[in-house]
């Protein structure tokens, strides 16, 4: 019996041991960091970043503006892990600013990417807003324009 118990922990060392360094053989990415700000420096809470060969974006931390991430699923199953010296292409939007195509060289450490979004500016001096009327805003001919109870 004592020998069952040297086994059971030994096989829960190397559970643990073969867990932590599996983590580095697999070839996780490194951390990539997206920080999308405006031009006043402050987060822009609505921002997503996209890969061009994802079909849906990635929401930023809507408290910081932070995107990150060490690898990406791709839409037919595959993985997209960030290595060291990989080029990394990004889009970069969010309602109401410019949209921004990024790239990036991967390094292996401190891979912190600012992104500054512009507003967009829109002239709308030029739009003439028609007036519709509808059929209970006129007056009836004939009839007083009281309370119709």
């Amino acid at each position: 019996m004592h020998h069952s118990r040297i086994a059971c922990a030994l096989s829960a060392l190397l559970l643990v041991a073969c867990a932590t360094m599996g983590k580095r053989d697999t070839g996780e990415g490194v951390t990539v960091t997206v920080m999308v700000t405006d031009e006043s420096g402050d987060p822009v809470k609505t921002a997503v970043v996209r890969h061009p060969e994802e079909a849906d974006p990635h929401r930023v931390n809507p408290q910081n503006g932070i995107w990150k991430e060490s690898v990406l699923y791709l839409p037919g199953g595959g993985e997209l892990v960030f290595t060291p010296g990989m080029y990394l292409q990004l889009e970069v939007s969010a309602p109401g600013y410019l949209t921004r195509v990024i790239g990036y060289d991967i390094v292996k450490r401190k891979n912190d990417i600012p992104v500054v979004l512009k507003e967009l500016e829109v002239d709308d001096s030029d739009i003439i807003e028609p007036t519709l009327e509808f059929g209970r805003d006129k007056p009836r001919d004939g009839m007083s324009t009281g309370a119709s109870n």
